[in-house]
């Protein structure tokens, strides 16, 4: 494993991974489990992508905040990601009492005092991405700024989601809107807007310092994005890295709904996926582009539709536009995707088309279909005489 000491003087960075999230954009799918662990391009886990970034980038430690429906995700990391096989130690801490009260809350209480690091990198454990976080702390440590912040430039009718900034042409950051009703767009760009993608870089003194302002304050909300990040721009020590800034953003998706986790699986189907998938005993995801053993067979990726672990469809079926939830039996003569109103009667259907069909949903239509045309027993009698 390479040292991160490369990327600048100083102690490796502390490095905190925000994973509690329930993504309730993602409904049925994260009834049983976290966001982070729900599965994605046939063996691996929403998660697995900044896990591996992380091994990649060089890091040998990281902490793990997790909250929500937690044990699914805490199983698979310490199976796939173990320290032997990756030399990446990942340290899981759930809350106690009433829970995390916001983003910024879960780091204050996940920050080690006593660490040397002379920052701390925060993390989203739910984006699809591939990225060695290296340069952006060596740009950090290089600008003298006490935050930096990772963006992306998505279409402005889509930055209603994110946080969108506002930089000069320095990198330093003028304004920050966590998820605004109206986007502002990039300057000479009306249809673009740049937006943060939830990979930050602190001094770490400096945030230790505004976390325990923070947590003091009755009126915050204790997040990142309406509470730390505003007050940090309106001080004047906010830097950009990315486009509109120094450096280059890489592939880079947010799979916080339905369609978007969809279209980003199929993103993977290609025979040129945009990044790697992440590999623990390999290249950890930095690297060569590769595939997954076995996604062909998981994706039916001719129709735009993806299928989790366990799920099938029976010959005589058609599926488009669809998400098989895991262990779903699509059986024979059954179509998805075709018909909106039947779609929506059974299954969950966004408004742009993508199906989400789970066991359960499909247990319901077939007990309901079976009840609807069962013979009633006194007219089978009727019909003996």
């Amino acid at each position: 494993m390479m040292d991160v000491r490369g990327a600048g003087a100083g102690a490796p960075p502390a490095v905190i991974l925000l994973a509690g999230g329930r993504g309730s954009r993602l409904h049925e799918l994260t009834e049983t489990t976290c966001k982070p662990a729900v599965p994605f391009a046939g063996g691996c886990r929403i998660v697995d992508f900044v896990v591996a970034n992380i091994a990649g980038s060089g890091f040998a430690h990281a902490t793990v905040a997790t909250q929500y429906m937690a044990d699914p995700l805490e199983r698979h990391l310490a199976a796939r990601w173990r320290r032997d096989r990756t030399g990446l130690s990942l340290h899981m801490r759930r809350p106690g009492g009433a829970g995390y009260r916001g983003t910024a809350d879960a780091v204050h209480r996940n920050l080690d005092p006593d660490t040397e690091a002379g920052e701390v990198i925060v993390l989203s454990a739910d984006h699809v991405y591939g990225m060695d976080y290296r340069p952006m702390l060596a740009a950090h440590r290089a600008s003298g700024a006490m935050v930096t912040l990772a963006a992306d430039v998505v279409p402005r009718t889509a930055a209603h989601a994110f946080g969108v900034i506002d930089a000069d042409s320095d990198g330093r950051v003028l304004s920050f809107l966590e998820k605004p009703r109206v986007p502002p767009a990039m300057p000479g760009h009306p249809d673009r807007a740049l937006v943060s993608m939830g990979i930050y870089v602190f001094d770490r003194a400096w945030l230790s310092a505004r976390l325990a302002d923070d947590a003091r304050d009755l009126t915050s909300g204790h997040d990142f994005g309406h509470d730390i990040l505003p007050r940090a721009v309106a001080e004047g020590v906010v830097h950009v890295h990315g486009n509109g800034a120094e450096g280059a953003a890489p592939y880079w998706r947010d799979v916080g709904s339905l369609d978007a986790l969809r279209l980003t699986w199929l993103d993977f189907v290609r025979a040129d996926p945009p990044c790697a998938l992440p590999d623990p005993v390999a290249t950890c995801g930095i690297g060569p582009r590769a595939s997954w053993p076995g996604l062909s067979r998981s994706v039916l990726a001719e129709c735009g539709t993806v299928a989790m672990p366990g799920a099938t469809v029976a010959r005589g079926a058609r599926v488009s536009r669809a998400i098989l939830g895991p262990g779903a039996e699509v059986p024979a003569s059954l179509v998805i995707g075709e018909d909106p109103d039947e779609d929506a009667l059974w299954f969950r259907r966004t408004e742009t088309g993508t199906t989400l069909v789970t066991a359960a949903m499909l247990a319901r239509r077939r007990d309901e279909r079976q009840r609807l045309f069962q013979v009633p027993a006194n007219i089978v009698a009727i019909r003996k005489v």
